[in-house]
């Protein structure tokens, strides 16, 4: 993931998750999580660009559990420590009918964009990471199961 700030990224994390819980509760941001998080036609047609490897999945695991886990949970299915803390349910990326069901492009563009409570990566992460990262969350589902 991208270390441009160096050690402080668990720190960063948790104070963006717990500032994000104290405007979770505003009404314009509520409304937004009550409504189904579809992404556009185009997002959910691009196709990732990223083969996975054993060195992109290592570096994208690496920054799941220091940037995703607190709140997906270390195995990707939603129960992380700061889950109990949130309104929206973090999506559970072990689930595989809900990874079946989604693009890499898809997935790419949520992780791109977020939604209250969860942040927008586009300027923590570079492109390429985004696309490891998506690489990764697609192990998180147990054997047999998702497809892109």
């Amino acid at each position: 993931m991208n270390h441009r700030n160096g050690k402080g990224w668990r720190f960063l994390s948790t104070a963006i998750v717990s500032g994000v819980l104290l405007f979770s509760a505003a009404p314009s941001r509520s409304e937004d999580t009550a409504k189904p998080w579809v992404a556009p036609p185009a997002a959910r047609q691009k196709k990732n660009p990223v083969k996975s490897s054993p060195d992109g999945l290592a570096a994208a695991a690496k920054g799941y559990h220091e940037n995703c886990a607190p709140c997906h949970g270390a195995k990707g299915a939603g129960d992380g420590d700061m889950a109990k803390y949130l309104k929206q349910k973090p999506a559970n990326f072990a689930d595989a009918k809900m990874m079946n069901a989604m693009t890499d492009g898809e997935l790419f563009w949520k992780m791109t964009e977020g939604r209250p409570p969860m942040p927008p990566w586009k300027d923590q992460m570079t492109e390429t990471e985004r696309w490891q990262m998506v690489n990764y969350l697609r192990t998180l589902v147990p054997k047999g199961g998702a497809q892109k």
